[in-house]
């Protein structure tokens, strides 16, 4: 069962076609991350899909409701944290949560979604004596009010220290495991990996690569590869002696041979010592999320909105 469902979802601003044609499909009580850089569309799309914006074209389904045409019915049913979340300075959260369930006009347990997102002990501590976590937790807890089945969360962590930002994680893990979808938009990287089931990277209004991380870095990736930190003279002996054909990076003086077999490094190694060149620490890696992402934003697209990949030219030199 799908949360939401975009089909060819369009949105221009005069000649800028902010969202240019884009399709996807959400699961209930998936953890879906939208990635892009500035100006990719994640605002606008996820504007579309709140309710707040109206689109030029396409079909958007929000829990089975049109977000534009049924957007009354559909924002009792959702939770919203917008980017740089803030409120009342003199506000506690006991006192925020009691008042937005006033304006949805129910009544609400204000102590359990405190401790729901980690905030009861501070609940009689005033909005602006808050540290950064504890006022997106606040925002957090502002979004469950409604007991909503899907949640927007736009950029959650943001500006947060490295623990503060786990701690977010950690309500968000929470939510899920109460079966809570959840759209997540984030520049990190590494938070989109942690938390997210699948996601999808925009560029331009158009989704270049959508998966989950393990399926976009394998078909996007380059794969393993052994990096040794070496001269570009010991690089070239390593091509020359081997059928492997590394690269060097001359600012980080590495070179970067690419493992398509388990012999491939005992190879290389082997070439490296009979070199008599001095060459030092080795390491293998594979490509993270951010290495993909770099790589996918900065490859040019066709007229599709895909991402084009570099044909090997056949034996004639013809591509």
């Amino acid at each position: 069962m799908f949360s939401i469902e975009v089909t060819n979802l369009k949105k221009s601003y005069g000649s800028l076609k902010a969202v240019d044609g884009i399709s996807f499909t959400v699961k209930q009580g998936e953890v879906f991350g939208l990635l892009g850089p500035n100006g990719a569309g994640k605002t606008t799309t996820i504007e579309i899909m709140e309710g707040l914006r109206e689109r030029d074209s396409g079909d958007v389904k929000i829990l089975g409701l049109d977000p534009w045409k049924d957007g009354y019915e559909l924002h009792k049913k959702i939770g919203v944290i917008p980017q740089e979340f803030t409120f009342f300075e003199k506000t506690t959260p006991k006192e925020a949560i009691k008042y937005y369930a006033s304006l949805f006009n129910i009544k609400v347990d204000s102590n359990a979604i405190l401790r729901e997102v980690l905030l009861d002990e501070m609940e009689m501590h005033v909005f602006e004596s808050l540290s950064g976590g504890q006022k997106q937790k606040t925002g957090l807890a502002l979004s469950l009010v409604n007991s909503p089945e899907l949640l927007f969360l736009d950029e959650p962590t943001t500006g947060l220290d490295p623990n503060a930002r786990r701690a977010i994680w950690e309500v968000i893990r929470r939510l899920k495991a109460k079966g809570k979808t959840i759209i997540l938009t984030t520049h990190y990287l590494d938070e989109a990996q942690q938390l997210s089931d699948r996601v999808a990277i925009m560029d331009h209004g158009h989704i270049v690569a959508m998966g989950t991380t393990e399926e976009i870095i394998q078909q996007h990736g380059s794969g393993e590869r052994l990096e040794i930190h070496g001269t570009q003279q010991l690089a070239d002996y390593i091509n020359a002696n081997t059928e492997l054909q590394g690269k060097y990076d001359k600012t980080k003086e590495v070179i970067s041979i690419p493992l398509k077999k388990k012999i491939d490094m005992l190879a290389a190694l082997a070439a490296a010592e009979q070199s008599g060149m001095g060459w030092g620490e080795i390491q293998t890696r594979q490509d993270s999320l951010d290495d993909v992402f770099i790589k996918l934003i900065n490859e040019p697209l066709d007229e599709q909105g895909e991402v084009e990949i570099e044909q090997k030219p056949n034996k004639k030199g013809r591509r």
